[in-house]
């Protein structure tokens, strides 16, 4: 397959039946381009909630399958839902930090594990009603939820995430239980992951750069693997294949945290507007219009019914991600038709759990190595979004305002605790308390709203 030109011409359009060769070939980079992101965030779940290896296993693998279902749903376009793109669903980092502070929450107040996680799931389903009914009315919420908003709730994600990074660099708890946290070994592998990412990151070659993170957890795997830190015995008790299993972890319910997890996946439905956009350019597709608009309808709604099956098939929230829009415009192929292939592969993937097993096997250095990049590029795409707006005094004063609050609640959880349970669970997230705060403070300021 030839290479693309820069400006991205398509070889194959939206409508068109690549040959099953190639269709395979481009699904595939799809599926490294998105890989990593989508197993992330439950395996810093399971090992934030100090899960068993079964557990653990079985999260990652319903990640993947939920995935795997979402991405059919939103190419193939089942009747109002879907945006019939070639735009391929995961789990959202956004949940990350929430879903840990809460199950945490749950947790010091008695509640095991197990049940922690079904409070999770059960607010998860709850509110991935937001999504659904905002759906039909996005031109409104973009008058609300301003790119000012967005900005600063992005660059909250990255900042608050970083702290999560960083254990996970030193070993994680784990190494905390046993004494080796920041040891030389487990920096040492950070490091090398690190270093090989960014080396492929800086490489000219565009499709180098989209498999860095994937070989840069390959090569620091592989070095553990030689230098004894890779313990595969947890993989003797897992089924050849993982069933999904509805409720498996039950459902529960926190009324006090629905305002915070309403917002974020208001805030979601927001950023997968902006990577529909993104895939819709990058297949010659209207950006105005009927179509358009009848695009992004379809596929928030996507979103919101993946993450109501992510919830009831013990998984966490589903968003439109944007990694394989630089798979797009590599390829020079646009066809909705690789969506089913793509799809296919993250369902099978997901209902073997030896991938999940081999996956969780990881030092978690590796993946701190990683995600500390990962984490940080959030945060400064958040920056990004930041710098395109006109930074006036008003505009500076909600940025600060939001970022202490919100970097403050995150450092200093303790400040909670002396609030009613309503108020605790609403702002014992900082993208939560910041994001908010930005909200209210953008809607409520004197001067020019930056739009």
């Amino acid at each position: 397959m030839s290479e693309v030109t820069a400006a991205g011409d398509l070889i194959y359009g939206l409508d068109d039946r690549p040959p099953l060769r190639q269709a395979v070939f481009v699904a595939l980079q799809h599926v490294l381009a998105v890989f990593v992101g989508i197993i992330t965030p439950p395996l810093i779940i399971s090992r934030s909630l100090k899960l068993s290896s079964a557990d653990a296993a079985f999260l990652v693998s319903m990640a993947l399958f939920i995935s795997g279902v979402g991405t059919l749903i939103q190419t193939r376009r089942l009747g109002p839902v879907g945006s019939g793109l070639l735009s391929i669903q995961g789990t959202s980092f956004v949940f990350l930090g929430p879903i840990i502070a809460l199950a945490g929450v749950a947790m010091a107040e008695g509640a095991s594990q197990k049940n922690a996680l079904g409070i999770v799931f059960g607010l998860c389903l709850a509110t991935s009603l937001v999504p659904i009914l905002v759906s039909p009315f996005l031109k409104v919420s973009g008058r609300i939820i301003t790119p000012l908003v967005t900005g600063t709730v992005v660059t909250l994600i990255g900042l608050t995430l970083i702290e999560v990074g960083i254990t996970s660099v030193g070993g994680g708890f784990e190494a905390k239980a046993s004494g080796s946290f920041g040891s030389l070994a487990n920096l040492g592998l950070a490091a090398v992951v690190i270093v090989v990412i960014l080396l492929l990151n800086g490489s000219g070659k565009p499709w180098l750069r989209m498999i860095s993170v994937v070989v840069g957890l390959a090569v620091g795997y592989a070095l553990a693997a030689v230098l004894g830190r890779i313990d595969f015995t947890s993989l003797r008790g897992l089924p050849w294949l993982t069933v999904p299993m509805p409720f498996r972890f039950g459902l529960g319910f926190r009324a006090t945290a629905l305002i915070p997890f309403s917002f974020l996946y208001l805030i979601t439905a927001i950023e997968s507007i902006g990577d529909l956009t993104a895939t819709s350019s990058l297949t010659n597709q209207p950006l105005t219009g009927p179509l358009y608009f009848q695009r992004l309808r379809g596929g928030v709604l996507a979103d919101g019914l993946s993450s109501m099956l992510a919830a009831l098939f013990n998984s966490f929230p589903s968003t439109t991600f944007a990694q394989n829009n630089g798979v797009i415009q590599l390829t020079g192929v646009g066809s909705s038709y690789i969506g089913t292939f793509v799809g296919a592969m993250l369902i099978v993937l997901g209902l073997f759990p030896v991938v999940g097993g081999v996956v969780q096997a990881m030092p978690q250095s590796i993946l701190g190595g990683a995600t500390i990049i990962m984490f940080g590029t959030v945060a400064a795409a958040g920056i990004k979004i930041l710098s395109s707006i006109e930074l006036d005094r008003r505009a500076c004063t909600i940025i600060a305002v939001s970022l202490g609050l919100g970097l403050g609640v995150t450092f200093v959880p303790g400040i909670m605790n002396a609030m009613s349970p309503i108020v605790k669970d609403t702002f014992s997230s900082g993208i939560a308390t910041g994001g908010i705060c930005a909200l209210l403070l953008n809607a409520a300021m004197p001067g020019r709203k930056t739009q």
